[in-house]
């Protein structure tokens, strides 16, 4: 009975909140109070809740807060419907200079202003009225929800419910015991058939833990649902514990509601997101096209190298995406939250903190392959490494040295230190590769240069052309050093051709006679270390041979 008096009253309200300035129009020739657009939305109000019901909703001020005049007046309220000797038929709305007043007898409840008539778009004469409608048809609930039939009807609805959870309760407990026995002996089964003689195997006992667990859940969701629909019943039969039982469905409905409601207001947000992300993957893939062709060939663009092509599409991919990121923010579901601005804040904080080498080596990688220090495939040597270029990333480099060793370098610390690229000339003018020799005075520096050059004739996969040539580098204490220079085209085997040069040098002088005095020796013998002029073309020198600065 008293939600049909409930419901009856807010049909009452809402009827006159909408037809209530039309319909007093005839009455009012200057016209109602007319609520501002958007009015409702700027002032605070709060709801004054009797027993769990909303009468209706009050504005405040600042040195009067709305929630705490709805106390105050629902405070009041229960006063005279517990008081027995006041009947409402006493209550009634009273002009005064400060406004009208509700007064229950010599209680004064509440009072309205203009400013409460303006909220609700009518005079405040007609708002009082509601109001006095209201709060008597609560006061008449109240009382009847506390009448003692009342309350001994609501107390065996409560056992009654009470021993039909119990029953529910050990019912499901026993239903989901049975289940997960015959669901293990079908597991069994099919076990067997399988060929798992037993369900103590791994994964036998792994398959009917899921089993169970998938079972344990169920239950504990059926039992989770029983003990809602027996609070919100029992709590809803007594006055005290009717607003909690009204509150109770708002915690389970209202967080489900919410998000469908906001998923339903987002849908064309999420349209713009899905059309957004359609014309972004087309657009990466025209690039990737592009790029591609550049790097066959197919395309070209001036000065653009082809082994820019991909670098440079990875970095015009990120621009891309964080482009359309900053395009699709606003459109995402929650972008405007604190709870999203927060994260968003804290990640690039992460980010930033957690970030600097990467960027710093991203930066350097791009560096190197945009200044084309290398490629892959190089003969290089960075630092104290040396190795051929096996892969070239963003963050490193990775080295493949001639012992079959993987060494990873970051792309900073290459850009910090000096790299010899090997392989840069070696097919076009040729890689140069030296070694020295110590030779006493005693020995023609002319048939020196030709037993280096023989060797070097003699030497395997050394060019003929550009021809060896030979340096006198030093004129030491002890000996001259001489630095024999030869042409190689491949420089992945500059060791192996060390290796062939230095056993035709020592072929070459063994053949003549002739002692490499590298690194030194403690003492000369007696003779003077001078080559006499008759030695000066000893073989294998010619005669004819150059000096270096003039005839020989």
């Amino acid at each position: 009975m008293s939600m049909i008096k409930r419901l009856r009253a807010l049909a009452v309200l809402t009827a006159l909140a909408f037809l209530g300035p039309a319909a007093l129009a005839q009455d009012n020739p200057a016209g109602a109070p007319q609520a501002d657009a958007g009015f409702e939305n700027e002032v605070p109000t709060a709801p004054v809740h009797l027993d769990g019901a909303i009468l209706f909703s009050v504005r405040g001020v600042t040195a009067f807060p709305a929630e705490k005049r709805a106390t105050g007046i629902a405070d009041r309220t229960r006063e005279l419907a517990g008081d027995p000797k006041f009947t409402t038929s006493s209550l009634g709305a009273v002009e005064s200079t400060a406004g009208t007043e509700i007064r229950g007898g010599d209680l004064l409840v509440m009072r309205l202003v203009d400013a409460d008539a303006r909220l609700e778009g009518v005079r405040r004469q007609d708002l009082a009225l509601v109001y006095v409608d209201r709060i008597s048809k609560a006061i008449d609930a109240y009382r009847d929800s506390r009448r003692g039939e009342n309350r001994r009807h609501a107390v065996l609805v409560a056992a009654a419910a009470t021993v039909v959870l119990a029953a529910a309760l050990v019912l499901m407990a026993w239903l989901f015991r049975r289940l997960g026995g015959l669901l293990e002996r079908r597991l069994r089964v099919r076990f067997h058939a399988m060929g798992i003689e037993s369900t103590e195997s791994t994964s036998g006992h792994r398959i009917v833990g899921l089993a169970h667990g998938a079972l344990c859940t169920a239950r504990v969701i059926a039992s989770a649902v029983l003990l809602f629909v027996f609070l919100h019943l029992v709590l809803g039969l007594f006055p005290e514990t009717r607003w909690f039982a009204d509150r109770l469905v708002g915690y389970v409905v209202g967080p489900p509601e919410a998000i469908g409601e906001a998923i339903v207001a987002k849908i064309p947000d999420l349209f713009f997101l899905v059309i957004l992300a359609i014309v972004v993957r087309f657009a990466l893939k025209l690039l990737r096209f592009f790029f591609d062709a550049v790097a066959q060939g197919s395309v070209a663009v001036g000065s653009f190298q082809p082994e820019w092509s991909q670098p440079t599409y990875k970095l015009v991919r990120v621009a891309v995406v964080a482009f359309a990121v900053v395009v699709a923010y606003p459109y995402i579901p929650g972008s405007g939250s604190d709870a999203f601005k927060g994260m968003s804040l804290f990640l690039g904080v992460l980010f930033s903190l957690g970030s600097t080498s990467v960027i710093a080596n991203t930066i350097a990688g791009y560096s190197l392959i945009y200044r084309r220090a290398f490629k892959l495939g190089d003969r290089v040597k960075i630092g104290e490494v040396m190795g051929d270029v096996t892969e070239i990333r963003p963050q490193v480099t990775r080295l493949r040295t001639p012992k079959n060793e993987e060494v990873t370098i970051p792309n900073s610390l290459i850009l910090n230190h000096q790299v010899m690229n090997y392989s840069s000339f070696a097919d076009k003018a040729g890689l140069i590769l030296h070694t020295t020799v110590g030779i006493g005075y005693e020995t023609p520096w002319r048939q020196v240069e030709a037993m280096l050059l023989l060797a070097a004739e003699r030497a395997p996969g050394v060019l003929r052309e550009p021809a060896p040539f030979v340096l006198q580098r030093a004129l030491g204490d002890f000996c001259v050093t001489y630095e024999l220079n030869v042409y190689c085209s491949d420089a992945k085997n500059m060791l192996e051709l060390y290796a062939a040069l230095h056993r035709r040098i020592l072929d070459a002088f063994n053949e003549y006679g002739v002692q490499i005095m590298t690194p030194a020796y403690r003492t000369d013998p007696d003779p003077p270390k001078v080559v006499p002029k008759d030695q000066w073309y000893a073989e294998p020198a010619a005669p004819a041979q150059e000096d270096g600065g003039g005839k020989a």
